[in-house]
């Protein structure tokens, strides 16, 4: 394989990564998919595409198509994840794996039943942030990590009307990824309480009345445990997706508002020198010349992705050019199928705690590498 060929399915936040496949050196865009014609259409002609399909299913039929690029709604993630799996195609696709961990089980399975590759293409873990904290602990500078937590805030008055369906933890991969990839781990159990009453129509909808889900973490094999919260509705909050890392040496905490800059504070200072300001650079010299300048660029400003997201920390190059090198390598991508199924696994088993008051929930060992 010189190049991969791949089939996005779902154009609405998966348009923004068509340029990013054009441009990369070792990368081909073959198919697009999306169930609306027009739309379909409509982004085809902006960029070139002559094969356009409506339904997924015919991606998967598709000769020229190595892999897939799922950008569709929740719910259709794991369904077109294994459905794609089955044909025999390689898949990258958006946060959450899926909702049940039945659906997460059987995509692991397939996973290495068949040799596939497969990512859950998690924003966090290639932003710049993250890059930059991941690089001051792996120089040492951090020292010894001593705790990590993690807030996802986001309020999603008129996202589309599925959200209604979802509750806070399900969607949690954002806050429990990077704190995972950190350290290098893997979650073993949780215990998780809800807060608080959203409104009568989402409650009923979606099966939980919490405004808010409060995780707390034990990484497996590690003396380090974690904490992340969750909220989707009726919570006064501007968006945020936050890491902080707590070390013996340094620390680095997110930035309350946006805009401003995140703050390091280093041990053995005089009081006032503790805390400063820092600033995180960009990370897109890591990255083919190609496709540099789409850790600060993106296509559609106006998408809600982008509004509440800031257009995700550069990671979108980074995520392409992840998958890609590791088809062309025939390696594992990061993170892998068993790293994907654990962190979303969090998630679902943390919900489950908070419906039983906070019991501990232990992540199920399909999820072990």
């Amino acid at each position: 394989m010189e190049k991969a060929r791949v089939g996005l399915i779902g154009l609405g936040f998966g348009s923004e990564f068509i340029p990013i496949y054009q441009a990369h050196p070792k990368a081909e865009v073959t198919a697009i998919c999306q169930r609306s014609k027009s739309k379909l259409n409509k982004v085809g002609d902006q960029f070139g595409i002559e094969t356009r399909y409506t339904d997924f299913r015919d991606v998967l039929t598709d000769p020229n198509v190595d892999f897939v690029h799922i950008n569709s709604p929740i719910p259709d993630h794991a369904p077109q994840t294994i459905a794609a799996l089955k044909a025999g195609k390689h898949v990258m696709c958006t946060v959450p794996m899926a909702t049940t961990l039945d659906e997460a089980r059987e995509i692991v399975d397939l996973v290495r039943e068949t040799g596939l590759k497969y990512m859950m293409a998690e924003t966090v873990v290639y932003a710049r942030e993250y890059l930059f904290i991941k690089e001051l602990y792996d120089k040492g500078e951090l020292g010894r990590i001593q705790y990590l937590q993690a807030s996802h805030p986001q309020n999603m008055e008129g996202w589309p009307d599925y959200w209604k369906d979802m509750v806070p933890m399900h969607y949690a991969t954002h806050v429990v990824a990077p704190l995972m990839a950190m350290v290098d781990g893997m979650a073993d159990y949780v215990s998780c309480f809800g807060s608080g009453t959203i409104n009568e129509e989402c409650a009923s909808r979606s099966g939980s009345k919490f405004a808010v889900e409060s995780c707390q973490i034990k990484i497996r094999d590690s003396d380090v445990a974690a904490h992340v919260w969750r909220f989707l509705w009726d919570t006064a909050r501007q968006y945020r997706e936050s890491i902080d890392v707590y070390g013996s040496k340094k620390s680095f905490e997110w930035q309350l508002i946006t805009d401003e800059n995140p703050v390091l504070h280093t041990a053995n200072r005089p009081e006032p020198e503790i805390a400063e300001r820092v600033e995180v650079p960009d990370y897109a010299h890591r990255l083919p010349e190609e496709i540099r300048k789409f850790t600060r660029g993106i296509v559609d400003e106006d998408h809600l992705s982008f509004v509440q997201g800031g257009g995700h920390g550069g990671s979108h190059p980074h995520l392409v050019n992840a998958f890609i090198n590791a088809l062309l390598e025939d390696r594992d991508p990061f993170p892998n199928v068993e790293q994907s199924a654990n962190w979303t696994a969090v998630g679902i088993c943390a919900h489950q705690s908070a419906l039983k008051g906070g019991e501990i929930v232990k992540v199920p060992d399909f999820t072990r590498r």
